[in-house]
């Protein structure tokens, strides 16, 4: 994205009557950071003309309405944090012009109902301001996203990031109450709690999980959350693969009530300061004296099993778990790679021993998890790993690499029968294909 773009002068100043001069910058004159966020979300030569920041939900559905009717394309983020995930922007034609439009101006509260242990808030509000909010009435909202200071909950929503809480409290889209949304031609539509108006026939809240986009502008969200645990413990099993198996199967089928259970890599595991072979973290979180006999239990499995504990304390735990996902997630920008996954929970830690993985989280209780290489996994690495997901029942997808692989290989992977489905909801919902245009398949 080198070349310099032509501004159309005139489509800036309509942007500007939208919302106001502050609210639009021309590519060339938007911030270095932002460029590189935005170039990570694009096929490369493809150039983005200007981001728009609108400051309310009618301002966001009139930028909406605007592109669609001045042949642009729309790439919809709020802070940019996850913009590098999934499949790159492409654009159908080289007549279709792109443009950026950014919901972190729409970061306001709009209700904390604190009885009825629910949150209504715009999509822009950062994750880590919401939680702020929340703990003041002793409340909190159970996900862990990557980058928790600057993500949005718009943001969460549309890639469906919700991390190792999702083993007690399930993933976003469970959490998920209501929506509102701007649609393709800017019209203003809502589902769930709060609602308005509805298109019949889809859950529009599942839909829009990890939809990246492609379906509609998320504007506001209303969640439920839960209230703040009292005590919190962790302990750390590590050891021989097969008494980590045995762990794990015991631990799951167990009357115990962990909030997070999660496999390490050996890698991850020593970066962690842990030990040195793959490992077991299991939180649990509740009053006091549960949380000392849950722990308990669970040491006296490690221990007959002959695994290595580690028990984390207070400071020592909130350390470690703001330290794992770090680990994870903060890489230097063109030097890793992280592919999401999934597969039969019963299988993960025989998935860790029997590939070249870096880094690996997966969550026990259901498969899911995230794998980080450095650069110089190749596409043929991947693609092994990837079939090795799928002969244990699940799959890989790639969220963060370097363009010239994501053009190498199929980002998603996905081979099932529902293309057909898939295209036929982003026909109904865009049909001008005007909202992360090809972020998916061709069309959708």
């Amino acid at each position: 994205m080198k070349s310099v773009y032509r501004v159309n002068l005139a489509h800036i100043k309509e942007l500007e009557s939208i919302v106001d001069a502050a609210g639009v910058s021309c590519w060339q004159d938007t911030e270095a950071f932002w460029q590189q966020r935005l170039e990570t979300a694009v096929f490369p030569s493809t150039q983005i003309d200007s981001i728009v920041y609108p400051n309310t939900q009618a301002e966001l559905a009139a930028v909406i309405a605007w592109a669609g009717q001045n042949g642009y394309a729309v790439l919809p983020c709020g802070s940019g944090t996850k913009l590098d995930w999934g499949g790159l922007v492409k654009l159908d034609s080289p007549n279709v012009r792109l443009m950026a439009v950014s919901t972190s101006r729409l970061n306001r509260l709009v209700e904390h109902a604190v009885g009825d242990l629910t949150v209504t808030a715009e999509a822009g509000m950062r994750f880590a301001d919401l939680q702020q909010v929340l703990a003041t009435a002793g409340q909190f909202l159970p996900i862990d996203p990557a980058y928790p200071q600057h993500a949005t909950l718009g943001g969460m929503i549309a890639t469906a990031d919700t991390g190792s809480l999702r083993h007690r409290y399930r993933g976003v889209r469970d959490l998920l109450l209501g929506m509102t949304f701007v649609r393709s031609d800017g019209k203003i539509a809502t589902a769930g709690g709060r609602v308005v108006k509805n298109v019949a026939g889809y859950d529009l809240m599942k839909l829009f999980t990890g939809a990246y986009g492609t379906l509609g502008v998320i504007s506001q969200v209303t969640f439920r959350v839960y209230p703040l645990p009292e005590s919190s413990g962790s302990l750390v099993l590590t050891g021989e693969t097969n008494a980590l198996i045995q762990a794990t199967q015991i631990l799951l089928s167990s009357a115990l009530t962990p909030t997070a259970v999660d496999l390490l890599s050996p890698d991850l595991v020593t970066k962690l300061g842990l030990g040195k072979t793959t490992g077991l973290i299991v939180r649990f979180q509740s009053i006091a004296e549960s949380v000392k006999q849950q722990s308990a239990r669970l040491l006296e499995v490690g221990e007959k099993l002959g695994l290595q504990a580690n028990i984390c304390r207070e400071k020592d735990e909130n350390q470690l778990w703001q330290t794992l996902p770090e680990t994870i997630w903060n890489s230097p920008q063109n030097s890793t790679i992280i592919c999401k996954i999934g597969i039969k929970p019963s299988e993960s830690v025989k998935l860790i021993d029997q590939f070249p993985i870096q880094d690996a989280v997966i969550h026990a209780g259901s498969g899911l998890g995230i794998l980080r290489f450095d650069e110089t996994a190749t596409a043929e690495v991947i693609g092994k790993i990837r079939r090795g997901c799928e002969a244990k029942g699940g799959f890989l997808t790639v969220l963060v690499a370097p363009a010239a692989l994501k053009q190498e290989l199929d980002v998603w992977g996905y081979t099932g029968s529902a293309i057909d489905v898939m295209r036929g909801i982003k026909q109904q919902f865009d049909s001008e294909n005007v909202l992360s245009p090809n972020r998916f398949l061709s069309g959708v």
